[in-house]
């Protein structure tokens, strides 16, 4: 086993919302558990899911690869998410992640020397109006994202971290 107990019993929970032939249907949550308590979905934690849910390993594999909000390498502790679709991007979504490529010296899928963030570019996150769109860490959803809203983003991390 390589999660926590603690972890397990959160799994155990999804799985009671499923009939026992359907444990399957919990699969997407078991990898939000495991991300959210190891920062990211190694191959090992898809076979250990898949073990602990008693599914194939390529199926809990095929998930996690699908959808973009696991992680399937180390990330920062700050992931970054730019939403470029469409609709974004005709609302400056592209200018705002090249705005954050330079503010932390990195491109889309890279991380900050210090470990610290790390830059993706995201699908659409159902919030086209409110455009232009980041998620940080698949939990916060930052909208109508400006250079100057960026910067206290960036400015409320570095205080979160004790680094201003």
């Amino acid at each position: 086993m390589l999660l926590t107990q603690e972890a397990y019993k959160k799994i155990d929970k999804e799985l009671a919302k499923y009939p026992a032939d359907r444990r399957q249907s919990a699969v997407m949550s078991a990898l939000r558990i495991a991300q959210q308590e190891k920062g990211w979905v190694s191959n090992e934690v898809i076979q250990d899911i898949a073990e602990y849910i008693g599914m194939p390993p390529i199926a809990v594999q095929e998930v996690a690869t699908f959808y973009n909000m696991y992680d399937l390498k180390p990330v920062g502790k700050y992931k970054i998410t730019v939403c470029t679709n469409l609709p974004c991007a005709l609302r400056d979504g592209e200018v705002v992640g090249e705005y954050l490529k330079e503010k932390l010296g990195i491109d889309y899928n890279e991380t900050t020397p210090d470990g610290l963030i790390t830059l993706k570019e995201g699908e659409c996150m159902g919030a086209c109006g409110d455009a232009p769109v980041m998620l940080v860490n698949n939990l916060h959803m930052c909208v109508r994202m400006s250079k100057e809203r960026i910067d206290e983003m960036l400015e409320d991390i570095k205080k979160e971290e004790g680094q201003s």
